[in-house]
């Protein structure tokens, strides 16, 4: 086969940087605008994944509306991934980045072992296109957990955080081009973009006027953002299908090789990797110790972990729990009673107070209030609260959601 992706000119960074700005905002359109929930958004985008890489795996060279169709699918899903295991499975940022650092390593490691080569000018077998594609959604993930984390160390706004991973692009392209490992250069510059594309897009869609600590940003939602990178990359590529100036076999017929493999020079941008990382940790290390809050007191933050409450003691738990059997029984009557407005109102309150009590009702039984909490949302999603655009269900869905929810708590022990 010819080489199966583009050439790395300026457009491939550009298009890069947009595809990744797209994984994090229409994701989140996806899951909490659209009320498709994460678990159901992470699969549907696996499935649509699948789909487009067998598009692009069967084309016999590279083709710009397949490969970066694929390239935007796997932002997403790369995305996606990371969020489950923190938010659903409640695995820590900092484990998230070590797993997703290891296994990319590893991945690394059976790609050279198997083909001598981490070169992406030499994907033209389906072995290595194989290879090239799982480093690829690793990269994604990794960026997704290194940057959600950096925000949760640093607790910076979308618009401060998008100044690091740019400057560390800059810092690598500079070593690059004095003599720097290309390889090496072009695969952390590649992982950087996805921290510095979530910025972007989180600074563009967060509201004007947020409640802290919620980001800030420009007010353009998570739909806008997402149409507008959409078709900016629509419009790149199409330019590129017609041009064809980031084919590699047309750029090389158009530009002359140079070779500037020198030992000497890839050592010192070694070091100079080096430097940036340890400036790097200096950086989130000051950034961290300045005064900034370090928990969210709502819980409701992706990247802030909840303020810690103290345990509600027996009696305090056993009220709770009673008071929420009586909202249930109440809201149950008002269904009964044709009196939708009132049910609702009463679901709402509910998962208000749900939320309020969840930082203090957590620490007495962690495995049973995840297990209340998920049919808490069941409920939530049958009156079509907190799950976008959805319509309510019939009252008696309500009702038999409800009637869960009641025994649930009669019958979990905390």
């Amino acid at each position: 086969m010819l080489n199966k992706v583009p050439e790395v000119t300026i457009w491939f960074w550009i298009i890069k940087i947009l595809c990744t700005t797209v994984g994090e905002s229409f994701a989140d359109y996806i899951n909490e605008t659209l009320g498709f929930g994460l678990l159901n958004t992470m699969l549907l985008f696996t499935a649509i994944f699948v789909a487009v890489l067998t598009w692009q795996m069967k084309t016999r060279r590279y083709v710009p509306t397949p490969y970066w169709l694929t390239v935007v699918v796997v932002s997403v899903a790369g995305t996606l991934y990371t969020d489950m295991g923190t938010d659903q499975l409640h695995i820590p940022l900092w484990k998230s980045t070590a797993v997703f650092s290891v296994l990319l390593a590893v991945v690394f490691s059976i790609w050279w072992l198997r083909e001598r080569s981490l070169s992406i000018h030499s994907i033209d077998t389906r072995s290595r296109e194989s290879w090239y594609w799982l480093t690829v959604l690793v990269t994604f993930a990794l960026g997704t957990a290194t940057g959600d984390w950096t925000l949760q160390l640093t607790s910076w706004a979308p618009a401060q955080s998008v100044f690091l991973p740019l400057g560390l692009i800059v810092g690598i392209a500079a070593l690059w081009k004095f003599g720097a490992n290309p390889v090496l250069s072009f695969w952390l510059a590649y992982i950087l973009t996805r921290p510095l594309g979530a910025n972007i897009g989180d600074w563009l869609a967060s509201p004007k006027n947020a409640t802290p600590p919620e980001p800030v940003g420009l007010g353009l939602g998570t739909l806008i953002t997402s149409l507008i990178f959409l078709g900016a990359i629509t419009a790149t590529v199409i330019y590129l299908s017609i041009s064809r100036s980031d084919v590699i076999e047309t750029y090389d017929a158009t530009h002359v090789p140079v070779v500037t493999t020198n030992r000497t020079k890839e050592k010192i941008g070694l070091v100079g990797f080096i430097a940036l990382a340890v400036a790097t940790v200096g950086i989130m290390t000051w950034a961290h110790n300045q005064p900034h809050s370090t928990c969210d007191p709502t819980g409701a933050s992706e990247t802030m972990p909840a303020c810690p409450k103290a345990a509600m003691t027996p009696a305090e738990t056993k009220a709770a729990v009673a008071k929420y059997q009586g909202l249930a029984r109440k809201a149950i009557a008002q269904d009964k009673a044709g009196d939708t407005a009132g049910s609702h109102a009463t679901v709402q309150t509910m998962r208000d107070d749900w939320d309020a009590d969840a930082p203090a009702l957590t620490p007495v039984n962690g495995t049973t209030w995840h297990a209340l909490d998920d049919q808490m949302d069941a409920v939530l999603k049958t009156y079509a609260i907190d799950h976008g655009s959805i319509q309510p269900a019939p009252a008696a869905e309500q009702e038999k959601a409800l009637q869960v929810l009641l025994s649930d708590f009669t019958s979990q022990s905390f």
